[in-house]
């Protein structure tokens, strides 16, 4: 999807906004197998409106270079910096715009389903990563679509994710087969929002290119059907589950 093209990038940050708790859980999961003393120089890469790029930069205390293809994107995490440590340039996964062996970590969070050759992103991440570097990947896959909470309230949700999302396996073996070595491959539970409530409310602002992918009928249809589902069942957490993989370059 070319976000340029769309009004995503205006809400992104709105829809995408879990909090605090939230910014922290995934500092603490990447901090499990990053060591801080080894990380000088981060890599977001298809940071998009920088959720995650001044967070990283501030738990590891290291310059990060923010990158992502839509100037919309990037002109939002502009204006919501919050440190001079983080920085931003325009680029795709497939040609990174850096040195090879200038960065020691690469993050990558829920966009590997939008590059359009995911091998040469994988042998492009090797190339810019420092020997013993690491490859965070933070990512959606056709596994876990029955678990997605969206997903029975919009059913034509599932045709369009079973269209996008690439399987588990293979994002794994993408970057195996660029002699990433896997450490870990685990299911990170997040919450979303405080209730159902919250997340129609989240939801409505379209942040997500599935839903924003919806017909117009569709979409309202299946926020009728949440808020109905929020005001006749009692308040529950909403979350969803996020693959999460790390790889290390030898």
């Amino acid at each position: 999807m070319d976000y340029d093209r769309t009004n995503i990038p205006e809400m992104y940050k709105r829809g995408r906004d879990h909090g605090p708790a939230f910014l922290e859980q995934w500092m603490t999961v990447v901090a499990t197998y990053v060591e801080p003393t080894q990380v000088h120089e981060i890599l977001d890469l298809g940071c998009g409106t920088g959720r995650f790029s001044d967070g990283l930069a501030v738990h590891f205390n290291v310059r990060l270079i923010g990158i992502d293809p839509s100037i919309k994107m990037l002109r939002q995490a502009l204006e919501g910096q919050t440190t001079p440590r983080a920085h931003y340039a325009i680029g795709v996964a497939e040609a990174v715009p850096l040195p090879a062996n200038s960065v020691d970590m690469v993050f990558i969070s829920m966009v590997f389903h939008h590059f359009t050759d995911p091998r040469a992103v994988a042998e492009e991440c090797w190339r810019v990563l420092r020997p013993h570097g690491r490859l965070c990947l933070r990512t959606a896959s056709a596994e876990k679509i029955s678990q997605y909470p969206y997903v029975p309230f919009f059913p034509a949700s599932r045709s369009l994710l079973e269209q996008r999302l690439p399987s588990l396996v293979f994002q794994r073996q993408t970057f195996e087969a660029a002699s990433f070595q896997t450490l870990s491959c685990e299911v990170v539970t997040q919450q979303v929002a405080a209730d159902l409530l919250a997340y129609a409310d989240k939801l409505s602002l379209k942040a997500d290119s599935i839903l924003a992918s919806l017909a117009g009928k569709e979409f309202e249809d299946g926020l009728e059907t949440l808020r109905s589902e929020a005001a006749s069942t009692p308040a529950r957490a909403v979350t969803e589950p996020i693959d999460f993989l790390v790889f290390r370059k030898n």
